[in-house]
C-alpha cells in the first residue's frame, strides 16, 4: 500500500490515474509529477519500488500545490470569506 499526503493510493491502477484521488491533483498534474519523478506512465501502484515512492514524495513535496487539508482549508475559508459579504 502507498500513502502519499494522508492518503492511501488505489493499488491496481496507474500511477498518474491513481495520483487523481490526492484532492488537488487533476489528472495534468499527475503526468507532470509522473514525469519529473522520472517513472513509467505504465507503472501500476503495487510495482513501485521504494525508490519510487521516495521520488513521487519528494516531488509532491517540492511542488507548491496546496493539496488535501490547505487546499479544503483554503477553499472554505473562501467560502467562508464571500458568505459573510453577501456574495
Amino acid at each position: 500500500m502507498v500513502r502519499l499526503v494522508g492518503v492511501d493510493l488505489p493499488r491496481n491502477k496507474k500511477i498518474a490515474y491513481a495520483l487523481t484521488y490526492i484532492h488537488g491533483i487533476g489528472l495534468t498534474t499527475a503526468k507532470q509529477i509522473v514525469e519529473t519523478a522520472d517513472i513509467n506512465f505504465d507503472v501500476r501502484v503495487y510495482d513501485l519500488t521504494t525508490e519510487q515512492t521516495v521520488a513521487l514524495r519528494q516531488t509532491i513535496e517540492e511542488s507548491d500545490l496546496k493539496l488535501e487539508g490547505d487546499l479544503r482549508r483554503f477553499n472554505g475559508l473562501n467560502i467562508k470569506r464571500l458568505n459573510e459579504i453577501n456574495c
